[in-house]
């Protein structure tokens, strides 16, 4: 065998190894899509053609948003709405999204993978468009859950938060039946998030996707969660690293600081170390720790 053989090899095994683990994970739960909205969502407009997919798995021109369910074989009865981040310009399904649903899925939990609309795709809606479809989802998981959590990160961790804590919002006209039902979230967990849009934290894309660069005070603060916390908000899970160069740490600390003041119950997790974007945690690294403390937080 020479050496070009030995390697293709060693490649096709690797490949088998791969698929098999693949189709064994994917054995032990039911996967399906499903549309938002029965036709056009809230206001219309939108992007034409395909959904385009980049080499990290995060996609945009969402023409049809939806949600990719994920059932395990033994439901625990607690569904958990995940919302992968992108800065409002495209999800990233695979990173987190993904990552986090099959985690969820091994521990009971069913997942539901959100692909939300982009305000900066045309849509009438503009920046109340992934809230829209946040609250749809809400609403559609609750007609088969006993408990629905949220798990959202980065510019998705601020959709989750802003959908959690704002339960009475009404964000578009009722489209059947089931728009006439409350959004009410049991649990919030928000990893790295962008949680305020106010100065001096205007940098970030959040920011300039949902209010702009010329934002109004007023409408920096409209979009900034912790203004939205009550003493009837849902426990809150928070992390973050201590050198993310995207959503400054601060974010995750005034969170913490608005539920304390009004006697939410908030558990919060802060690393020395680990970026941005880190997921479920690089092995090894501190932010690695997070997910088997947001499992105790689940169970408790």
């Amino acid at each position: 065998m020479n050496r070009r053989q030995f390697l293709t090899g060693c490649v096709t095994a690797g490949l088998t190894i791969n698929i098999r683990t693949v189709l064994a994970a994917r054995s032990n739960y039911h996967e399906k899509i499903i549309r938002l909205w029965p036709e056009i969502p809230p206001g219309g407009g939108g992007p034409v053609g395909a959904m385009t997919l980049t080499m990290s798995g995060a996609v945009s021109n969402i023409a049809v948003p939806t949600l990719t369910i994920l059932t395990p074989k033994n439901p625990n009865g607690h569904g958990v709405l995940i919302a992968g981040g992108g800065g409002y310009k495209k999800v990233a399904v695979r990173l987190e999204g993904r990552a986090a649903a099959e985690w969820l899925v091994a521990r009971g939990y069913t997942a539901y993978i959100l692909t939300y609309r982009l305000p900066g795709e045309g849509w009438k809606a503009g920046a109340l468009a992934p809230l829209q479809d946040a609250q749809r989802a809400i609403r559609i998981i609750r007609q088969y859950e006993k408990k629905v959590s949220v798990l959202g990160f980065s510019s998705g961790g601020h959709l989750m938060g802003m959908a959690a804590l704002r339960p009475e919002f009404i964000s578009y006209d009722p489209v059947d039946h089931l728009d006439k039902t409350p959004v009410i979230v049991d649990r919030a967990a928000l990893i790295y998030p962008i949680i305020t849009l106010e100065p001096p934290f205007t940098h970030t894309s959040t920011h300039n996707v949902l209010v702009g660069k010329k934002a109004t005070t007023a409408q920096d603060a409209a979009w900034s969660v912790q203004n939205y916390v009550t003493s009837h908000s849902p426990p809150i899970f928070l992390v973050q690293a201590e050198n993310d160069p995207i959503a400054n740490v601060q974010n995750t600390v005034i969170m913490a600081a608005a539920c304390q003041k009004q006697h939410v119950p908030v558990t919060m997790y802060i690393y020395p170390k680990g970026g941005h974007g880190f997921a479920l945690g690089k092995p090894g690294t501190p932010p690695s720790e997070w997910p088997k403390h947001y499992e105790e937080w689940l169970k408790s």
